[in-house]
Formats: C-alpha cells, structure tokens, sequence
C-alpha cells in the first residue's frame, strides 16, 4: 500500500492506475481524432472549442487548468451527446519573456560561472544529492515560497538559475536553456504530457508551436500581417506607448511582469519660470532658461495659481531639456521625457544640478496664465515622486489638496518655520475665483472643504472624497469665469486652454504610465514617442463591425459583455512590432517581429488544416506533402477567406480542396474560453481580425469567460507556496479528482476557488463509489426483477429523470458547478435515499442498472476516467463512455417529487413530535416521583388536505393579488384592505398565517396559495406505512383524516395535543399511544 509520511495513499493510487489504464484504452483506439463530416453541419452537429494557447516558459499549473476545465466539460458534454467534437491545443512561445529569460542566464553565468556561485554561497556546496530515478517533474510540495540562500543573500534578488532549478531541471541542464529555442524544445512536449495526464479530449495532430521555428504556422502568421496591411489595418506612426528601455521596445501587456492593462498617462507639463537671479546652487544654470516643470491634469485652471507645491525631502534633478531650456523635476519624469524628444541627449537624461525639495522652496517663479505675476515654490507633503514630475502646481479655489496645504501655511506658524517659509511667500496670496462651479460657488475646493469639516492636508480619505466631487462637478457642470475663455463650460475650455499654451511654448505634451509597470526583464518601463507599425484597432468603420459581431456572440455573463462594450469603446491603435523576442518577422519590415498578441487573434483557423500541412509534429518538421514555400497568400486566401483558386501554387487540387472543405466544416469556432483579463487585449482583437479578414458566416460564435482561481480561498503564488502545477496536483489528488474540485470551484467572472479538501474529499467518494459498483454487480440475483413497481421505485426513478434533464440544462449553460450537483451530488442522495426506503423488499434489478449507467454518463464529461472504468470494466458495456450519447428520460413528474419531498419531511417531522411527546411524559410528577417507563407503539398520523373557512378566503385574496411572473405581492395596504372587508375572516388572527404564506408564494410560486397540495396526502402517507414505522421505530400507524369525527375520536386524552398543534396542508400532526413496560 503505498503511503508518505505515515499517510495512506492507496484510494489515490487506484485512481490513477484507472487513469494510466484508461488513456491507454483512448490512446489505441485514437478516440479524440476529429475528422469533418461529408456535407456542411446542422446546427448542434458539430463542436469545435478552443483556448488560448498557454505561454511556454514553464509548466502548466492549475490557472491553466482551470480556464481550460471549462472547455473540457463543454467539448466532452458534446461529444457525449453525439456531436463531432474538435479541441485542439498549441502553444505559444512568441514575445519577448523567453528571450529575456534566456538572456538573463546567459549575463548570470558569463558572470558568476557555470554552475554559477552566486553572493554568499560557498564555492564548495556540496552537491545535490541525485536520484537515480530522477526526471524533470516536480515534487508536490516543490513550491515552498522560501527564498533560495543566493537569493536571501542578495537582497531578495530571484536569479534565472534558481527559478529553471525550482522546476526540476538539473544543474548540468540549465546553461542549454541560454539558448531560448531549447525552451521551445523542452516545455511543450512535457505540457503534452501533463493535458494527456489530465484526460484532455484533444486531437494531437492539431497541435503547434507558434515562431518562426514552426515554418508552416510563420507563413500563416506572415499572410494574416500582409492581409490586414492591404485592407488598411496596419499603418506606421509615432504613438505614446509603453516601453522597456532595457528590451529596447514597447512592452505590451503580455510582456509585461506587473502592470498589464495599464495606459500611457497623458499630462501638461506647465513651465514655471525661475526668476533671476539664480540663488548660488543654481549659478552652475546662469545662461540657460530654467523652468519647474510642473505636470497637470487641469490646465484650465492655472489662472488660480498661487504658488507651486515641491516636496522637502524630494531629490530633484535640473535636466538639460534641449540647447537653451533647464526642467526642474524628479529623476523618473525626466527619463519619461528623454524618449519623448525633450532631451538634449536621447534616451539619457542629462541632469545638470542635483537638489532636494528643501533647496527650491521659496524660489520665485512666473508661471503662464496665473493672475499673480510672481509665485513661490511651497512644501507639500503628500506628493508623490513616482506620479507626475514632483513638481505640482497650486490651484486652491478648486483643488481640495492645494487648499488644505495651503490654508495650513498660513495658519500654522509653527509649520511655516519647520520649513523655513517666509510670510511674503505665503501670507499675501488669496483664493483666485476662476470657475463657478453649481451649487459649490466660485470657490469649490473651500465650500466642500468647509462643509466636509476638513481640518488639515493629512486627512487623506476625506480629501479624496473631497477631491472627486470638486473634479467630477468641476468638469461637467463648471463654467470658466476669467480668461480668453470666460462664458464658456470647462468642458469646452480644457482644450483650448490646452492648445494655446502648447502653441505659445508655455507648455509641453508629458506621458508617463498611470500605474508601475515592470518588463518581465525586470526594468521599470516609460512611456515612448515611438514610430513602428500599428494595426487601426478603433477606427469607425472597423469597431462597427466588431460590435455587429459581438452582438451576435453568446457570451454567458452580462459583466463579460460589459467589459466586452467597454473595451470597444476605448481600444485603439496597437502597436503589433517588436524589435526583441521570438516569433514571426513583419514581412514588408524585417527588422521588425509580430508582436506575441497580434499573431494570435485568428489562429483558431489554423487549427482546422494543421495537420495537413504538419504531419502531426507540433515543430512542423516532419516531411510533408506540403512544403511551406509553397503557401502563397493565394492559397490562404482560398482556404479562409473564399478566395479564386490560387493559380500561385503547385499544391495539388485534391489537397487544396481538402483543406479548404476541413475548414468549411469547422468554422466558425462555436467556444472560446478564457480567464476574464483577457477580454481587453486578446479576445476583442480575435473579434475585430475576424471581422476583417474572414467573412461573416465565419465569424467567432461564443466566448465564455472566468475569473482566476484562488486555492484554498487564498490567491495563487509562487512567492508564498500557495501553488500548483497542473503535474502537481495530477500527482497529489489524481486526474479526476482534481478535474472534479475544478468542477466544484466556480463557473461564473468572479474568482474561483480550488480546494484541496474537495478534492482529497472527491477521491474517497470515487473510490467508494467503484466499491458500491462492485458490491451492486456481485449481488445482482438477489435484486427483485421486473418493472419498477413500488412507491420508492416510481420516486427514485422520477429522480433519475430530473438529474438527466437538468444535468443536460447546467452543462448546455455551461455551467458545470451546477452539474455536479445535479449530476452526481444530488442523484447520489437519491440513490442513498433509495437505498433506505426499499426495506426488506429490496433494489429493483433494472433501474439500479439504469442508476448506474445514467450516473456514469451524468459524470463522464468531469470524471472521464473513473467513468470509462466503470463502463467498460464493471459495467461491461461495448465502446466508450465519451462517446455513449445522453441517457434518455422521461419528463420529470414535478408532482410526485414534491409528494416525495412532503414524505421525507413529514417522517422528519413525526420524529420530532414523538420526541416532544416521549420528554414530556417522562417529567416527574410535582412531588417528584418518578413516571413509569414507556413504550410507544402507535402512532396516529392526522391529515388536513385542504383549507377552509377564513385560511380559505385569506388565500383567495392572496391568489387575486399575486403576479405569477414577477412572484410579487400588491402592497400590503391592499391585501390588509380586501381582507378586513371579507367578513368570513372577521377577526380571526389572519397576520401570521399571511406572512407565512406569502414568504412560500414567494419563494415557491402560485402553487403555495392553492387549497391544498397537488397530491393526496393520505395516499402518499398510506402508501409508505412500512418506511414511516421503521423510520419511527414503531409496531403500527394508522394515516386519519383530521376532518373526520370520529378520527379525532380515536386520540382520546391526547385529543389536546391536536388543538395544540392542527394539522394543515403539508403539515399533518401526530400522537403516539403507548403502553407500560412489564
């Protein structure tokens, strides 16, 4: 038996022998190989689903596995009800962040030697100890989130060395990996083997990897480039981006280490002028002009300055701008500025003068627009040096911050002298009305302030809160009061404002990144002036037809077409080259690469002839009836885009038209999953190249997207431990019961949640579950034979029937939690409850077979292994389970579930009542003598089917007043009204029974107002009497009409007990009779 640590690993291990077992079946008999029918497909005949391809510079892990979980349940779900399935896989290795982690290694080794000795180890370590039996796979608990001693040694640096180590890779294999085309050779092939591992229904022949490495899918890639620059879609221009100065490039967001999805931040620099003469720090800048620089948001309102904000303790640099021209601003906003052309060196700020905050406080300065004509540098403390330029202007009528620093100034002595402040700087400068802003008056930024209580600058919740009102109210609703553009709504004013100080030189354009953004190289990236090749995302015409086509996508989630919507209303231009990486050159600009998130938007295609051209080796590499010189664009355009038959090559027709005919029957794609971040770059860019390239019966049928996935309600990370990969958790819990607690972790945008004790959980339940199979099929003669006849019987399979059916709702809305519960959980309940009820009589012989054959089937899409186990090893059924089609059912009989469920809660509730009435007659009597013991031995169950009298009429009202759609009520006040003018209710206490009733209605629907229960109570009770006397551990019951006489008759001196607790519709009561024990 096979154990760690004292731990018993054996219900695990038959899991996975089930598995290895299983995918030999699958592998031999080729099960997942799709091939296109003869003629097109009805619509649900075929289904072809994808993913996007994972980044392969490492291995899979359980983020992974879990956006592709989705597309696995949908594509088995398919298959399973007879569709011709194709789930394809690939892999993606274009972009820049292999390269740089090759480099990296490279400048780690070229430094510290092979294997290098990093600060702080010891030249004589002792070696590793090795493992004959070693291999590239990782413990599962190889994830630690410990710092290695290199690491720990240099300040928290990671070295490449290190992390290639922490996957399992060996020392004496690691300096291969300077070479990032050996990444390419080394991660796909063991993702294959973990997909396979998990069970994926994918057809092989398909896969690829992307780069100029694969020739094939690189000729693909170079006709979609040369596709959209004919039709207009890719233009060159000088745009801001985001850009790594060490790559050398623009870092888009799958570049990017941190910050993906930020922006380039656009600002105003405004060029506040140093008046002369120079303090003595500054005499080494006598002869040039020295601006602060200060960078702004609101360039409307520098009429209002009254002095600019610096920070005491800030280090500001004076940076050479061009020949004549000095900026005064943090270090960070003047290398932002040398890849913006204002840099007398380019992409090097020449800084001539070091200070800190403290030397410019108190300098004059003449700032443009200002009403003042000289204003001083002041302290502020909350400015931010990685924000703007460290320089802020001060505009304190309607900026909250600039008010509250500026009112603590002048009056607070005290804090004037901290800083050296002197009175004229600050004492003489009062609030300048510039904007009049409804209702806050001409001085906003003071009215809210006032009114917020406000007491000081460091109150910085309130003056956030402060500052959105002023800003949002300022902008929509402010009119300019002073300046060439008094009259006029601020709306209007911002950018004429603007134009006119750019035009007159009193200004410059300044972008930086709204948040951090790190290059998976480990830089700080800028923002850049950069003139590369654009594809026109945005552009009128093109988003028209992007939202024609999202419009026409199901998509499964209001949020994913909002945040579909809304990245359609933003996205424009996106620069698709790169100077630094791998893949697939620009074909007019060779200079230039395709950057990792424009050669994969409409891949997808590629997919469906892949194999063709491939011959089943992802690399491409393997001899062909096709060579790749031989895909002109002609014949791509023939076999995507309805193109003439291309006369360019010498591709023979036969193949030609099987590959275009293979498309034809595949496309459009009908799923798309993918995890949510997505959808702002990857996703609405398939959408607009679709729309481009493809015509419309092609275009892209659904996307289906998810949050990320936490474990154990915690967030995923290496850092911490709190990891997986997908190999991992494969080897912790098995295939199927880590597919299973993927299942259970969620299907909607907010973030998932994998738990390891569900899954521990689904592997005892399994295993149990392959017993009770076992245990079923080896006792099968003694089961009763024939139809199911008895009242359990007809329950457990009107069970059956509503786990088929609504099974097949959940995966067909994909939503594959709900499935498993409706699929295993709950016909797992009705299993046991079957179990119980059939007493000495027994399991009816078909439908326990008719059980175990729906369950099977129910589970095949999340647990395909235990599933084709079951069914070709216990249940010995002929083909395969993936592929056995949707168990049939009859239409569920709503009626006898809710007679069952009645049943179920009635035992419950005698139970109750005879308890209550056994504790009660064992209390002593007053004088404390003890009461004999007692046996019950009957019970006498009342039954009130139907209301009457004034409960009658309260439900008639209720019935009128009640909206079957909606399941809401007319207002109280008038259901009051109509029942107090009803004279048969009178003054009967009606409130509580129609607040009770009103909650079920709710609850329940219309059918909790009728008279009575849509079944006979007394017959579903009469007819369980054996199951309700072993439920109660009683000799005999008797099932009474409570409106019979002579029923009532029959409780004697405990007729009491009735009027104590009535029974009702759905509620029926009870006594037990009892004798005295000898």
């Amino acid at each position: 038996m096979a154990s760690e640590g004292g731990k018993s690993f054996a219900r695990r291990d038959r899991l996975r022998e089930i598995e290895s077992k299983v995918q030999t079946w699958w592998e031999e008999k080729d099960i997942f190989r799709s091939e296109p029918g003869d003629k097109p497909p009805e619509p649900g005949e075929k289904f072809f689903g994808n993913f996007p391809f994972p980044y392969m510079n490492g291995y899979l892990h359980l983020g992974h596995a879990f956006s592709l979980s989705k597309l696995e349940f949908a594509a088995a779900f398919h298959r399973l009800r007879g569709a011709n399935v194709l789930l394809p896989f690939a892999f993606h290795c274009t972009g820049m962040p292999i390269k740089a982690s090759a480099d990296k290694l490279a400048r780690e080794i070229q430094k510290f030697g092979n294997p290098p000795v990093f600060p702080g180890e010891s030249e004589e370590q002792p070696e590793e100890k090795k493992d004959d039996n070693s291999s590239n796979e990782s413990a599962p608990d190889k994830f630690k989130g410990k710092k290695s001693k290199a690491a720990a040694k240099s300040g928290g640096q990671v070295y490449q060395w290190e992390i290639m180590r922490s996957v399992g890779i060996s020392d004496s294999d690691i300096a291969k990996f300077q070479d990032p085309y050996e990444w390419l050779k080394f991660f796909p092939p063991l993702a294959v083997e973990d997909l396979k591992a998990f069970g994926l229904g994918c057809d092989w022949r398909r896969s690829f990897i992307t780069t100029d490495l694969n020739p094939y899918f690189d000729s693909f890639v170079g006709w979609q480039m040369r596709k959209l620059k004919s039709l207009g879609k890719v233009v060159k221009d000088v745009r801001y981006t985001i850009f790594s100065p060490l790559d050398g490039q623009p870092c888009a967001d799958h570049d990017r280490a941190s910050g993906e999805g930020v922006l380039p931040q656009e600002y105003t620099i405004i060029k506040m002028e140093l008046l002369k003469p120079f303090p003595e720090k500054f005499k080494v800048l006598e002869g040039k002009k020295v601006f602060f620089a200060a960078a702004t948001l609101r360039p409307e309102t520098m009429y209002g300055q009254t002095n600019a904000w610096v920070l005491p303790d800030g280090k500001y640099g004076a940076f050479e701008i061009n020949e004549t021209e000095v900026f005064v601003m943090a270090h960070r906003a003047a290398l932002n500025l040398t890849y913006q052309n204002h840099s007398r060196v380019s992409e090097k700020p020449s800084c001539l003068l070091e200070v800190t905050g403290h030397d410019l406080i108190g300098l004059p300065l003449k700032s443009p627009l200002s009403l003042n004509e000289v204003i001083y540098a002041l302290p502020m403390l909350s400015i931010l040096m990685d924000k703007g330029t460290g320089v802020v202007t001060s505009v304190p009528s309607d900026a909250p911050d600039d008010y509250m620093a500026l009112h603590d100034l002048k009056s607070k002595p005290a804090f004037r002298a901290k800083f050296g402040v002197k009175d004229e700087w600050v004492l003489p400068f009062e609030i300048l009305p510039i904007i009049d802003v409804p209702p806050f008056g001409n001085k906003c930024a003071e009215r809210v302030c006032l009114d917020m209580k406000i007491k000081s600058q460091n109150e910085k919740e309130k003056l956030a809160e402060a500052k959105r009102q002023t800003y949002l109210k300022g902008f929509t609703d402010g009119t300019m009061i002073v300046g060439e553009y008094a009259g006029r709504k601020v709306q209007e004013a911002k950018p004429l404002v603007r134009s006119k100080l750019l035009e007159t030189g009193q200004a410059i354009v300044y972008s930086e990144p709204e948040k951090r953004v790190m290059s998976r190289s480990g830089d700080e990236c800028v923002v850049a002036l950069t003139d590369q090749w654009y594809i026109t995302y945005g552009e009128s015409e093109w988003r028209k037809l992007a939202e024609e086509c999202l419009s026409s996508m199901s998509l499964y989630s209001d949020e994913t077409r909002h945040g579909f919507e809304h990245t359609l209303s933003w996205l424009n231009q996106w620069a698709c080259s790169r100077s630094f990486g791998l893949g697939t050159r620009i074909p007019w600009d060779e200079q230039f690469l395709v950057e990792s998130l424009s050669d994969s938007t409409i891949y997808m295609a590629y997919y469906t002839i892949a194999h063709h051209l491939q011959n089943g080796d992802m690399y491409g590499r393997q001899e062909s009836a096709i060579k790749p010189q031989q895909l002109t664009d002609d014949v791509w355009d023939y076999i995507f885009c309805d193109g003439p038959y291309p006369t360019s090559t010498d591709i023979s027709s036969s193949i030609l038209d099987k590959m275009k005919q293979e498309f034809e029957y595949w496309y459009p794609f009908d799923l798309r999953v993918s995890g949510k971040d997505l959808i702002q770059n990857h996703l609405t860019f398939s959408i607009y190249n679709h729309t481009a390239i493809m015509p419309k019966h092609h275009w892209p049928r659904g996307f289906r997207c998810n949050g990320h996935i936490m474990l154990n309600s915690e967030k995923m990370s290496k850092s911490t431990g709190n990891f997986r990969t997908l190999r991992q958790a494969i080897e912790e819990f098995s295939a199927d019961a880590t597919r299973f607690s993927l299942a259970d972790a969620g299907d909607g945008v907010d973030d998932a949640n994998f738990v390891f004790e569900t899954a521990n959980a689904a592997i005892l339940r399994l295993t149990k579950e392959i017993a009770w199979y076992e245990e079923i099929l080896a006792a099968e003669s003694s089961m009763r034979t024939g139809p199911p006849s008895t009242y359990a019987d007809r329950v457990f399979a009107n069970e059956i029937n509503i786990a088929v059916k609504t099974t097949e709702q959940n995966y067909s809305n994909y939503l594959f939690r709900e499935a498993l519960k409706t699929g295993f959980y709950d016909l797992q309940a009705a299993r046991d409850e079957y179990r119980f009820s059939c007493g000495v009589g027994g399991y009816n012989h078909d439908l326990v077979w008719r059980f175990m054959d729906a369950q099977t089937r129910l589970l095949a899409p999340i647990c395909p292994h235990y599933a084709e186990f079951i069914w070709r090893e216990l249940l010995k059924k002929d083909g395969f389970v993936v592929n056995a089609g949707w168990p049939t059912a009859d239409s569920p009989d709503l009626s006898l579930k809710s007679a069952n469920k009645y049943l179920q809660e009635s035992i419950v509730l005698m139970r109750k009542l005879l308890q209550k009435q056994l504790s009660g007659s064992k209390k002593g009597n007053k004088k404390g003598a003890p009461v004999p013991s007692v046996k019950v031995t009957k019970g006498l169950i009342y039954v009130n089917e139907q209301f009457d009298g004034w409960k009658a009429e309260c439900l008639n009202i209720l019935r009128n007043k009640f909206d079957k759609e909606t399941r809401t009520f007319a207002p109280d006040s008038e259901i009051v009204e109509a029942i107090e003018k009803n004279s048969s209710i009178g003054k009967n206490p009606y409130r509580p029974f129609l607040k009770y009733r009103k909650d079920e209605a709710i609850k329940l629907g219309a059918e909790a107002l009728d008279l009575k229960l849509p079944f006979g109570e007394i017959d579903v009770l009469a007819e369980n009497l054996d199951l309700i006397k072993r439920q109660l551990g009683l000799d005999d019951v008797e099932i009474l009409s409570a409106a019979d006489s002579d029923s009532l008759a029959r409780a004697g001196p405990l007729a009491s007990l009735l009027n104590q607790n009535p029974p009702s519709p759905g509620h029926p009561t009870a006594i037990f009779l009892t004798l005295a024990a000898e």
